[in-house]
């Protein structure tokens, strides 16, 4: 099944700012919907690390993000299948997003082969050798159930040169076909990933051969991989005003609360990043007026909670002196309060800047945003 898609779109557009290309709007999967534009927390292996389903959605979470390569490696998608999908399997009953497992094999590469047909690999669990083709990489996602499945895809390193960026972006593209033609009808949507590295030339290309084959939605891969930020902001606008307005866009791996509010700005729809979840288990919690490192003696006696403008649970029953004391003690609900109040801030985030796009004021927003951080230096 390659061409263009036979189905509608599964994205709405509600509103779009006449200030920049900031834009709200809707996707609609097989466990409901979810706006735009929305951050998803990482859920690598069927679970959101420190923090239950049940704190997902009471910090108002609408769609997470599991990973195939490790779902693959363990407990084995055959697993999860035969338990009812991931769904059933974590507790979770709105939408998930997997991602192929592009970027951990490009993570681990000095354990992966890179071949027209896959991507062979050594398992970092115990080095057993392993093989995940593009068409693996759909079967492995349908059999996990997820709302959204996303093309394997071949990450590309920065820097590197033209001509490796050229073959490893004509490969995505070859695989992406592939993974078009091994998708059943399930009902579940199934992205593309525009690669081309930082050449905007071969983005360009690459997106043209994505729009020929045909897609429930469109992602940008390749990007935060140590780029300097203003380079994978240019390449971020010049591939956004190049996709379908008509269909969701998705920017991969992205990224600090800066970066989000820069990418809402450029058009972009969804967001994923282990950041908010990573920091707080070590010790930094994100706040309106910026970072606090928990761990900084200055808060050892300090009654206030980390962030006065925040409504989370964790804001709402404890101090920063008592966050201080379980993070310097190793306590384990240190890292649970802390991604509590870490999650809820980029969720909050992104609703703040919905609500800024309905009312068409979003730069005016995007202006508050640094200035309350620049009060603070």
């Amino acid at each position: 099944m390659t061409g263009k898609l036979n189905r509608p779109s599964p994205f709405t557009l509600h509103t779009r700012s006449t200030e920049c290309a900031a834009r709200c709007g809707e996707v609609r999967t097989l466990h409901g919907t979810f706006q735009t534009p929305i951050f998803m927390p990482v859920g690598t292996q069927a679970t959101v690390k420190a923090v239950t389903p049940e704190n997902l959605v009471e910090l108002g979470a609408e769609i997470i993000l599991a990973n195939t390569y490790h779902l693959f490696l363990r407990p084995g998608y055959e697993l999860i299948r035969e338990l009812g999908g991931l769904h059933k399997f974590m507790n979770w009953d709105r939408p998930i997003l997997t991602d192929s497992g592009g970027f951990q094999i490009f993570s681990l590469r000095e354990l992966a082969k890179i071949t027209e047909e896959g991507a062979g690999f050594k398992s970092h669990l115990d080095g057993s050798s392993l093989f995940l083709s593009p068409e693996d990489a759909v079967t492995v996602q349908e059999a996990l159930g997820s709302d959204i499945m996303m093309c394997l895809d071949t990450c590309i390193p920065y820097p590197a040169e033209r001509n490796e960026t050229l073959s490893a972006t004509e490969l995505t593209t070859r695989w992406a076909r592939r993974s078009r033609a091994a998708q059943r009808e399930t009902g579940q949507l199934l992205f593309g990933i525009v690669q081309g590295g930082m050449f905007p030339d071969l983005r360009s290309l690459a997106l043209e051969q994505l729009l020929e084959i045909g897609f429930d939605g469109y992602a940008l891969g390749g990007l935060s991989v140590g780029e300097p930020q203003d380079l994978m902001r240019d390449i971020t606008e010049h591939t956004a005003k190049l996709l379908p307005q008509d269909h969701p866009i998705y920017l991969m791996g992205v990224g600090t609360p800066e970066d989000l509010v820069e990418s809402v700005y450029r058009g972009i729809d969804m967001f994923d990043c282990v950041m908010p979840t990573r920091n707080a288990r070590n010790g930094m919690l994100f706040t309106s007026r910026g970072r606090v490192v928990i761990k900084n003696s200055q808060y050892s006696n300090d009654p206030s909670p980390a962030d006065e403008n925040c409504g989370c649970y964790t804001c709402r029953n404890y101090s920063r002196a008592y966050l201080r004391h379980l993070y310097m003690s190793r306590e384990i609900l240190a890292y649970h309060l802390n991604t509590i109040h870490n999650l809820h801030y980029f969720v909050s985030l992104m609703q703040e800047m919905r609500t800024a796009i309905a009312n068409d004021s979003f730069m005016q927003f995007r202006k508050n945003f640094y200035a309350i951080r620049d009060e603070v230096r």
